[in-house]
């Protein structure tokens, strides 16, 4: 195990119900593997139900609902994909205030593949450049972002990524940029 990431708490926010269970489970080891500590935060208590594309995966146990979740008590945030979870996770107020939190303190936050719909309804992707799935490049234009192509992004401390198959390239510049700490171009 990796010490770069010793004493840093990162949260993982995720909806109980849709997220791409790779897009969890990947970034959650990398960055543990990196020393972290790191909790699953939800709108509900209980268990998480992943998937694996549209078929129900795994379950894993919620740490902390978002309503009781403090950001300041975090040092990074990684929201996983799933075309269900970030839509879900827009429509809770507390899940879309606790995502902009990690703007306004200037904290790393990393988004993969459809999470970057939770930063839109955050209003912290205008004047960025990010990358997506790319059915969402419209939402992220519309939203005042530049849309790119590419494995992986990274714009003064947001860490965004396409896809399940750029996970390696995602989990490497995350733990790097949580590893860096506060970036002080990072805005909402």
């Amino acid at each position: 195990m990796s010490e770069q990431l010793k004493g840093k708490r990162i949260a993982f926010l995720v909806a109980n119900e849709g997220v791409e269970q790779v897009e969890l489970t990947e970034p959650l080891a990398a960055v543990k593997g990196a020393g972290a500590d790191v909790e699953i935060v939800a709108p509900d208590d209980g268990e998480v139900q992943a998937f694996n594309h549209l078929d129900k995966a795994d379950t894993f146990k919620v740490d902390v609902t978002v309503a009781a979740a403090d950001a300041a008590a975090y040092d990074g945030l990684v929201l996983p994909g799933g075309v269900a979870n970030p839509d879900n996770l827009r429509t809770h107020a507390d899940a879309v205030g606790f995502v902009k939190a990690f703007f306004d303190a200037g904290k790393p936050v990393g988004a993969i593949c459809h999470a970057p719909w939770t930063l839109v309804e955050a209003g912290v992707v205008d004047g960025r450049t990010v990358t997506s799935w790319p059915s969402l490049q419209t939402d992220l234009r519309n939203a005042g972002a530049e849309w790119v192509d590419e494995e992986v992004h990274v714009d003064q401390g947001l860490v965004t990524s396409r896809k399940p198959d750029d996970l390696e390239a995602f989990n490497a510049k995350i733990v790097e940029e949580f590893a860096e700490g506060e970036h002080e171009g990072q805005h909402a």
